[in-house]
């Protein structure tokens, strides 16, 4: 995040988890006003243009985060494995959830 340091992040997360899993109105808040949840732990809003969004640990589920679609007149991942004579893996990344 802009304007904060990997220090600050890592603890803001881990408050935000200590709350969310003691607190069911805190909890409630980061699932409907995630900014306003980060603003409260942290004191401050949230750089301009970022979302966060938090999502209730559902068991075994795994999260998904797909890559940004090809604009107009960009090569396709087949296409760039031709032209790159193969590749790295560049397969969607994969989030854990952790419990607090």
């Amino acid at each position: 995040m802009t304007n904060w340091t990997e220090e600050e992040v890592q603890k803001v997360i881990a408050e935000i988890g200590k709350k969310a899993a003691a607190e069911p109105a805190f909890r409630k808040l980061c699932l409907e006003n995630p900014a306003e949840a980060v603003k409260k732990v942290s004191g401050k809003d949230l750089p301009q243009g970022l979302k966060v969004r938090f999502v209730e640990n559902a068991g075994a589920h795994m999260t998904f985060v797909l890559p940004d679609p090809a604009g107009p007149g960009e090569l396709g991942e087949a296409d760039l494995d031709k032209v790159a004579g193969g590749g790295g893996d560049t397969g969607p990344k994969v989030c854990f959830g952790y419990g607090y």
